[in-house]
């Protein structure tokens, strides 16, 4: 398979600002969480999808438009929560901002990044994931009364590297576009998909 053909898995996400990121981080690390150091503290907007390499520069362009459509906005974050019996993850509630992670979120899963979801989309931070009841528990009480405040400028578009860890690729900071024009979703590729949903 040449190079342009091969799949690619993305995400796209709201990255965290410091010192949230680094508290989130070392929590996660002594609950010993096996995703801790791959992947950093965040929301996520669009889960790992693979797509072709070659559809990268259009899903690129979707999301500046996107970018162009939210201005910042403030997140709290307050709590602790579990998806269990559902899914075995703890997380950090999200108690402010919720309604604007939904209107991003959509507008992301749309023209190049249109995918089904798994569950209905629920913005939060995972804390522990894919660890026993005990770990669980006891990681909703350490959480139980986080509390972080911060300005969301953007979001992130995130690429799995061959050792599994998820590294940034490139920030769209909400607001106009700083170089011409944005391309509306109706002007990208709209026969590309992000493949099946993982």
């Amino acid at each position: 398979m040449p190079p342009s053909a091969a799949l690619r898995h993305v995400g796209v996400a709201l990255a965290l600002p410091e010192p949230t990121t680094g508290q989130l981080q070392g929590w996660r690390e002594r609950l010993g969480d096996p995703g801790a150091r791959d992947i950093p503290p965040h929301v996520t907007l669009l889960p790992p999808t693979p797509l072709p390499a070659t559809d990268l520069p259009a899903v690129e362009a979707h999301l500046r438009w996107v970018s162009t459509r939210h201005v910042p906005w403030t997140m709290r974050l307050s709590g602790a929560g579990s998806f269990r019996p559902v899914s075995p993850v703890v997380f950090v509630v999200v108690h402010r901002g919720a309604p604007e992670c939904d209107r991003l979120a959509a507008d992301v899963r749309a023209g190049p990044l249109s995918r089904e979801l798994a569950f209905p989309y629920h913005p939060h931070v995972t804390v522990a994931h894919d660890l026993g009841p005990r770990e669980l528990d006891a990681a909703q009480r350490a959480l139980r009364d986080y509390e972080a405040t911060f300005t969301v400028w953007g979001f992130t578009l995130f690429e799995r590297a061959r050792d599994g860890a998820w590294r940034p690729q490139r920030d769209f900071p909400f607001g106009p576009t700083p170089v011409g024009p944005a391309l509306p979703p109706d002007l990208l590729l709209g026969s590309l998909t992000a493949g099946e949903s993982t």
